[in-house]
């Protein structure tokens, strides 16, 4: 308890306060900007870093981690295009949401369930790091990949009457992440004499091309199918209210709480990373809402504005955040690719994260401990200012216009990752291919899936396999890797129990017709 109040004294500092405040504003402001994700932010702001106080510099990183993941879901819920990875499928419902009008309630949604998530993330991270640590010194190859075989087989329960266009896009997916270097022999595959492949196809741009360049398609052809020759411009629907009616948050209660949840765990969990969660957290929210509410008269379906698409996801990412430097702090592992540019950071100041931080340098590792819990505190504030400038301003601007805008900002933001033109093109080419999959009804969550989840799953199989000498079962393994095989069956579980609903319903059904048909 004394070094915690040690972490609250050093954050009471003015000037390191001042600059969790701004990282908190920076973060959201550059979370708003598709392309330029939290990853490019941190990187940025490191060697700005340098010439700080350590707890000045980590207070500044804390901020902009926390709030880069909140500020994406500005342009995902305005335009359908995700300001980060994280925010990607709040897209769906989100600016499902804002076509209808409510735009307002679903940017309250997000910014509510970011704060909950980060605050409930926080509160686990400051009373239970150092124990909690040890639960992700527990995953090795083969609970990873027992991990990725889960957050796969999740997508089944999203894909209800699309299953085998759904498993055809994770295929897609999964080949994908196959091109470049392979991670067991160092050969080049698929790249076809290109270099700019040898690293895989650029994330970054890939993402902006699939969300930007492909929401931009689908705006153009929207303003071509409704223009009107006698009509002047239209502008983009107006924001509407921003309230959030207290039965709407009693409802996304539980949502919050098992949104929370998974991004904790999967937060701890060493190279599992944010799309794991949020993936997880919209495939529980979805099961729930369709037990519970789909079908029931005033309801939307899912995927078409159902308010726990957007509050799953944005719960899910930012507990993702402080529960991702558990690892780190308490062991030295990154939990993910931004949390691992906090050792950077660290290392700056003469740090090394793992335990012996908490003994010579305790007032700096628990003051990035609160800083979480007060980053997220500060988010509700900011964001409301974000969103009554930023959205308003978005929203106040012509569709036609809207177009040029979208093109030009994830062009820009493809090319600021790397100053490559060559991700100019992989945006490009990657917002058409996105286009078509969405006429031909493909989703593209199962894709997106596969791409994260590839290198993971082929790294860690082909480790698992070395370690068993080629046996399979050592996945099943409930004496070596109980963990493993418990994920494995519940992997199992997700295909088997929609198979047998759907088996069960079209035996009701043709039921149902017989008896009609008797009676008739």
């Amino acid at each position: 308890m004394d070094m915690i109040l040690l972490g609250f004294q050093t954050l009471a500092d003015p000037m390191v306060a001042l600059m969790l405040l701004v990282g908190v504003m920076a973060g959201m402001v550059v979370g708003s900007i598709p392309g330029i994700n939290d990853n490019i932010a941190f990187a940025v702001f490191i060697p700005f870093s340098f010439s700080m106080p350590a707890e000045t510099a980590l207070a500044l990183m804390v901020g902009v981690y926390c709030a880069a993941a909140t500020g994406g879901a500005i342009p995902a819920i305005v335009l359908k295009v995700p300001g980060t990875a994280s925010s990607l499928l709040t897209a769906e419902d989100g600016h499902a949401m804002a076509r209808k009008g409510l735009a307002g309630r679903a940017l309250s949604i997000a910014i509510t369930s970011s704060v909950v998530g980060g605050i409930l993330s926080s509160i686990v991270l400051l009373l239970f790091a150092p124990s909690l640590a040890r639960v992700a010194l527990e995953f090795g190859y083969v609970e990873n990949f027992a991990l990725a075989i889960l957050g796969l087989s999740s997508v089944v329960g999203l894909l209800r009457g699309n299953i085998v266009k759904g498993v055809i896009a994770a295929l897609i997916g999964l080949l994908v992440a196959t091109i470049g270097f392979s991670p067991m022999t160092g050969a080049a595959r698929f790249t076809f004499g290109n270099i700019n492949l040898i690293e895989g196809i650029p994330f970054v741009p890939l993402l902006v091309g699939l969300f930007g360049i492909a929401a931009m398609l689908d705006l153009k052809a929207d303003v071509m199918k409704t223009r009107d020759p006698d009509a002047g411009p239209e502008s983009l629907p107006k924001i509407g209210s921003l309230r959030l009616p207290k039965g709407l948050m009693r409802r996304l209660t539980p949502v919050w709480g098992t949104s929370a949840a998974i991004g904790n765990v999967i937060g701890m969990l060493p190279g599992a990373g944010m799309l794991m969660a949020i993936f997880l957290a919209y495939d529980q929210a979805a099961r729930r809402f369709r037990r519970k509410f789909e079908g029931q008269p005033g309801e939307e379906t899912w995927g078409d504005g159902a308010p726990e698409g957007v509050a799953a996801p944005e719960a899910a990412n930012n507990a993702v955040t402080a529960s991702s430097m558990v690892p780190l702090l308490s062991l030295g592992i990154p939990g993910n690719s931004t949390s691992a540019l906090f050792i950077g950071a660290l290392a700056l100041h003469g740090m090394v994260p793992g335990p012996l931080l908490f003994t010579q340098h305790g007032n700096v590792a628990w003051m990035i401990i609160v800083s979480f819990l007060f980053a997220n505190l500060l988010l509700w504030p900011v964001a409301w200012v974000v969103l009554r400038t930023v959205s308003r301003s978005i929203f106040a601007i012509r569709k036609e216009a809207m177009v040029g805008v979208i093109a030009m900002l994830c062009l820009m933001g493809a090319y600021s990752d790397g100053a490559n033109l060559f991700n100019m093109w992989v945006a490009i080419a990657a917002g058409v291919v996105a286009y078509v999959m969405r006429l031909a009804s493909i989703p593209l969550g199962p894709a997106i899936l596969g791409l994260v989840l590839g290198p993971q799953l082929e790294s860690s199989l082909n480790n698992s396999l070395r370690i068993s000498n080629g046996d399979w079962l050592i996945f099943f393994d409930a004496v070596n890797h109980p963990i493993s095989a418990g994920m494995m069956v519940a992997s199992a579980l997700l295909w088997i129990v929609p198979a047998a609903m759907g088996l069960r319903d079209r035996a009701r059904a043709a039921k149902a017709a017989a008896a009609t048909k008797d009676n008739g």
